[in-house]
């Protein structure tokens, strides 16, 4: 009955499309009667556009040839990226059915095939038989139709390859109709013919299809056991054919896909059995696919950015590999395979050279060369080998970037650098567990280093970048400069943290703190040179102040406690005081000339921080002089703040005051009459109670001079600065006399 059913729906199929084949035929010929009148009428229209277009047009050559060609292959790239896209997008928009019927078919089929498994009405060996010859009569089908639907008998074809791959996938794994070499063999003839006929078509959907297909068939046969020698014979072979068509037909996809299949392969096998067999497959494969990338070079003297693209990969990819197995082995020197392929690009740099060619490819090849030279040094460290071949890919990337302007090369760089501080953070969780690393030179902090190293060197080249307006850019970019800054910053502060784990933990903090501010201090210090934006400069002299209070309230108090304590040297205590220099100098240097002055807040901020910083320090000093023992701070504490803490803000108080009417900066009044206002409001809600008589009449008796002296001293000021007021506006009138 069900085979009643499917004839009868075949053949109301068939004679529907047959009705509309006929329709749409006749509408062809009406559409091309049409278009034939149309073009008549339009040959005179044409003949005087093109005698307007062989009008020559005057060339002007005074710009820089380096400059020149990165505008050219900029353009030619944009371009190609927007024809691809677009070929992309109306391949989709026009065979989408195509795409979806020829993969419904092939489910239909196997469906088909399945039902009649279900229900035994056919053996083993004729239901294979059944999917060779399904698979054969659509490759047939897509035969006929080639001539006049060239893209729509390649997808029918490509459905058809597929039903015959699945056929032999499933005739060896479920059926064991024949042995692994066989099933092998049979994927190798249907890679063949479908190489035949894609170069027969001129097809590329047809050869990405074989490739598919060529690189699967290994999984497809597979039994299990591992057999890597004859895989990569295979593969090398199948890349072989890969490079001699695209060299016939310049044909750029299946290079990729070849070049993806065979490095997940080639790694897999790698990591999961090192062996120093695979060193030959490392080379073969780099050979292959270098040949691939220089295709255009030494055809044209030109790459395009998929072809500088890959050869990036190439050499790096190359090199994790060869260098992870060097390294499991325990075979030196490891650094022969990115000096080896660093020769390889020196002598297409001295061929550049020579022939006295200072662009692109120039530029390409130096930064290659120069980059695997790095990474020679760095592997010679024992610096970690991911860590340092993604940090230095990284930079290359953005240096081929900086010199031909082609997107691609951004895009790719903002998707490795997250990955190499996800890989520094996993580098850096070793100082958790070592035992006794040496200072600088050890593994870990030499690959912070090149981490380090090429972090700067990044951010050298995104200083003055085209697109520095762009919003996305900015965004990116400003992301960007806060992860290399702080990479930057926990590169070297842990390892300091490391070396000095032993000690107390006031030591710790305290030397944290005074690395921090100098770290601030010196981004401030060259903000103009590392073009810092406003905002964010003003961001960090926040964070700086606030980090002043932080250390003074905290560190201060901690190292005399514990140098009373015995637990720190005194002369620690003078290595705390240094973030005085950063303080003072951002006070009289950075921050007159900067945005951050403009915002009243910051006024403040500085005050509260410098009050901070010196009382207590005067404290800490205090404490020092007069305590011989822990238990002492007690009670001189209490004596400092009750005594000596209300004088030193009413000193502080007259000073803001003062320098507010001298400077004109009201600011600084307004913090000076609030000082005065807590130190008041201190000494008779709080101090009066705790004080003896003595100190009590010591302390009102300083403070009350030291305001009238204030006073009095405002009072000459206000009468000096009218003076000169009123000199200035006698002036003219003397000078007219």
């Amino acid at each position: 009955m069900i085979y009643s059913i499917v004839i009868l729906l075949i053949l109301c199929i068939l004679i529907l499309f047959n009705h509309l084949n006929s329709k749409i035929s006749r509408l062809e010929k009406k559409v091309s009667e049409l278009s034939s009148k149309l073009d008549d009428n339009k040959v005179s229209e044409m003949q005087e556009e093109k005698e307007w277009q062989n009008i020559p047009l005057p060339i002007q050559n005074d710009e820089p040839v380096l400059h020149a060609e990165r505008e050219t292959i900029q353009q030619t790239s944009e371009k190609e990226g927007k024809d691809w896209m677009n070929i992309i997008f109306e391949f989709l928009k026009q065979n989408a059915l195509t795409i979806i019927g020829i993969f419904t078919l092939v489910l239909g089929i196997g469906y088909f095939v399945k039902y009649a498994i279900d229900k035994n009405w056919i053996g083993e060996t004729p239901r294979v038989g059944i999917g060779f010859f399904l698979g054969a009569v659509i490759i047939s089908l897509g035969h006929f139709l080639r001539k006049n639907y060239s893209v729509f008998s390649s997808i029918i074809t490509g459905g058809g390859i597929a039903v015959l791959y699945f056929t032999a996938t499933i005739a060896f794994r479920e059926y064991h109709l024949f042995s692994q070499s066989i099933a092998f063999s049979v994927t190798c003839l249907i890679t063949l013919i479908c190489i035949a006929l894609s170069y027969y078509y001129k097809s590329e959907i047809l050869i990405i299809f074989s490739l598919f297909g060529g690189f699967l068939a290994p999984l497809m046969v597979s039994s299990g056991h591992s057999n890597y020698p004859f895989l990569f014979t295979y593969i090398t072979v199948l890349n072989l054919g890969m490079l001699a068509v695209a060299f016939l037909k310049n044909w750029k996809s299946i290079g990729w896909i070849a070049f993806i299949f065979t490095y997940v392969y080639l790694l897999y096998w790698t990591f999961e059995t090192t062996q120093l067999l695979s060193i030959y497959f490392y080379i073969s494969g780099y050979l292959i696919f270098y040949f691939f990338a220089l295709k255009n070079y030494f055809r044209k003297e030109v790459m395009s950015s998929s072809d500088i693209l890959m050869l990036v990969l190439i050499n790096f990819t190359n090199i994790i590999g060869l260098a992870y197995i060097f390294d499991q082995l325990g075979y030196e020197p490891v650094i022969i395979f990115p000096i080896g392929f660093a020769l390889v690009n020196s002598a297409l740099l001295f061929r550049e050279y020579s022939q006295k060619n200072f662009g692109i490819n120039y530029s390409v090849f130096a930064a290659v060369t120069v980059s695997l030279l790095t990474l020679a040094v760095a592997l010679q460290f024992k610096t970690h080998l991911i860590t340092s071949v993604w940090a230095i890919e990284a930079t290359l990337l953005l240096y081929i970037w900086k010199k031909t302007g082609l997107q691609i090369f951004r895009k790719c760089f903002y998707v490795l650098f997250p990955l190499v501080i996800i890989a520094q953070i996993i580098t850096w969780t070793e100082y958790i567990d070592a035992k006794s690393l040496n200072i600088v030179f050890n593994p870990v902090f030499l690959t912070s280093s090149v981490t380090l190293v090429t972090t700067f060197f990044n951010l050298f080249l995104l200083r003055k970048h085209p697109d520095h307006d762009e919003k996305i850019n900015d965004f990116f970019e400003y992301l960007f400069s806060i992860l290399s800054y702080s990479v930057i910053y926990f590169a070297i502060l842990l390892e300091i943290m490391y070396h000095i784990s032993a000690q107390p933990w006031i030591v710790i903090f305290s030397v944290g703190m005074i690395f921090t501010l100098y770290y601030i201090f010196a981004i401030l210090l060259f903000r103009k040179k590392l073009e810092i934006p406003k905002p964010a400069e003003t961001n960090l002299i926040y964070l700086f102040y606030v980090l002043i209070i932080l250390n003074t309230v905290i560190s201060g108090p901690g190292i005399v406690s514990n140098f009373l304590l015995h637990k720190v040297p005194f002369g620690f205590y003078g290595l705390y005081l240094l973030y005085w220099i950063p303080f003072i100098y951002n006070i009289l240097k950075v921050l007159p000339g900067s945005h951050f002055l403009r915002l009243k807040l910051s006024y403040w901020l500085i005050s509260i921080a410098f009050v901070t910083a010196l009382s207590f320090e005067l404290y800490d000093i205090y404490i020092l002089l007069n305590a011989e023992k822990i238990s002492d701070i007690k009670a001189l504490s209490k004596h400092f703040g009750l005594l000596y803490l209300p004088i030193i803000w009413a000193v502080l108080a007259c000073i803001f005051i003062y320098r507010g009417l001298k400077n004109n900066v009201s600011e600084y009044s307004k913090i000076g009459f609030a000082l005065v206002a807590v130190t008041i409001l201190k000494l008779y809600l709080y101090d009066v109670w705790e004080m003896d008589n003595v100190s009590r009449i010591i302390a009102f008796i300083i403070l009350g001079i030291i305001l009238l002296l204030s006073s009095f001293l405002f009072q000459r000021l206000k009468k000096i600065i009218k003076n000169l007021v009123e000199n200035k506006e006698d002036k003219p009138e003397t000078e007219n006399l």
